[in-house]
């Protein structure tokens, strides 16, 4: 379908480009940004006026819960989601039941996402079978399946020697590997330490959880040249030891997710489930630093860190409760409340979401890698039109994801939300339209 978007704010972060103007589409791909030829006969015309027209978001992080776990969240539901947030291409870890640690698992996952025609997936293929930290899959099968790096998600891979020996097997074919920094002898805990876990009576998860195994990470970088994405920093001392690897030149790149970004361990209030998450949320210079290294460039991209969780495993005490919260449809929103906290211009709260995202996939994205995440002339038309100037109370009920449980709900958080996705298109095709 030929479609016409006329007088909207065309901002696009990688070009720098800000500008009102008319956008065209055929064939699935921008063919005139800007200025729109007279003869351009359009079959849709949809009108921008007081919209944004930016690049689809494209989220490094979120968990759509199949297979094995349908009943806090399936494909349809979950991408439809990620349309309703704006969201055009999607990076799904590989823990899942089974795990996506053999071709024809990812390969039935992306068939089936491509059949529903709401987002892009990119699978994370499993860096070991079955996620045991034993013996490593086939890395080369799983990325002509279609995976675009390899993760083990929340399972740490104990025996470093064997990490070691990953890393260096990707290393030789030029693999990402996405490693969520955690020294799993000292994951116990269920909130951060600290004087909100020692008043509530929680165990806690220390800082040192998390730089212990950023220290391992990056040894092991410099002795295998491998190249490394690290999934959620939650630490002020995180985002020192991340800055200072990136001075060092090693090839890392790192994200955020929103929930860190916006809350702190305050926030569990009187054990509220809704704020176990995964990592956990953390103190006031925490998140101050988090805030400002993803505003430098220190971290790279800001996740949804969406999971789906079922109403009977939230509504358990809390250090029984399944960390995890949805995400998809607060991702931009979170972006520009940030922007807007710090003083930062659109095109920034909407690069950490398109293509800064877009550069650290880099190369797995194939031909995509050249127009994702981007407005230009020729590329693939994955577009999100908002309205920048609404606000929005987040109700759950409301949300189009399967799980309904948020620390940004209104009745919690008692704000309400920058930005309300209009319009999302994938491939020139209608993903999502508000009212």
């Amino acid at each position: 379908m030929k479609i016409l978007i006329k007088n909207g704010r065309l901002v696009d972060a990688a070009s720098g480009l800000d500008r009102l103007g008319d956008l065209a589409i055929a064939a699935g791909r921008i063919v005139a940004l800007g200025e729109v030829p007279a003869d351009f006969d359009a079959q849709r015309v949809i009108d921008a006026t007081g919209l944004v027209v930016a690049p689809g978001l494209v989220d490094l992080c979120a968990r759509l819960r199949e297979p094995g776990h349908e009943h806090e969240g399936m494909l349809e539901t979950e991408l439809a989601a990620a349309a309703a947030g704006g969201i055009t291409s999607l990076v799904c870890p590989p823990d899942t039941d089974p795990a996506l640690d053999e071709p024809g698992l990812v390969e039935m996952l992306k068939f089936r996402a491509r059949k529903l025609s709401m987002c892009r997936l990119f699978p994370l293929g499993a860096l070991t079978r079955g996620l045991k930290g034993e013996q490593l899959t086939e890395m080369a099968e799983l990325t002509e399946a279609g995976c675009v790096g390899f993760s083990q998600a929340e399972f740490p891979v104990h025996n470093t020697q064997f990490l070691q020996r990953a890393l260096q097997y990707a290393a030789t074919y030029d693999y990402t590997v996405w490693l969520h920094p955690l020294d799993p002898w000292l994951s116990g805990g269920v909130a951060a330490s600290g004087a909100v876990a020692t008043r509530l009576g929680l165990s806690g998860l220390p800082v040192t959880a998390e730089t212990i195994a950023l220290h391992t990470i990056f040894e092991l970088m410099r002795a295998t040249g491998a190249r490394v994405h690290l999934c959620r920093l939650s630490s002020s001392a995180g985002v020192a030891l991340l800055r200072a690897a990136k001075q060092e030149g090693l090839p890392v790149t790192a994200d955020v997710s929103i929930n860190s970004l916006c809350l702190t361990d305050v926030d569990i209030g009187y054990f509220n489930t809704a704020m176990r998450l995964t990592p956990p949320l953390r103190q006031g210079r925490d998140r101050e630093a988090l805030r400002a290294a993803l505003a430098d460039g220190t971290i790279d991209a800001l996740v949804s860190d969406h999971m789906p969780v079922s109403a009977d495993e939230k509504h358990v005490p809390f250090a029984e409760a399944t960390p995890g919260a949805t995400g998809l449809e607060l991702l931009l929103s979170v972006a520009l409340k940030w922007a807007e906290d710090e003083g930062l211009p659109l095109a920034r709260a909407l690069a950490v979401v398109s293509s800064e995202p877009v550069r650290v996939l880099g190369n797995a994205l194939g031909s995509l890698s050249a127009s994702a995440g981007r407005l230009v002339e020729g590329g693939v038309a994955d577009l999100c039109l908002f309205d920048a100037a609404a606000r929005w109370a987040v109700e759950p009920a409301q949300l189009l994801s399967q799980g309904t449980h948020t620390p940004f709900a209104f009745e919690i958080s008692g704000f309400e939300l920058p930005g309300r996705v209009k319009t999302t298109l994938v491939a020139g095709t209608l993903a999502y339209e508000g009212r």
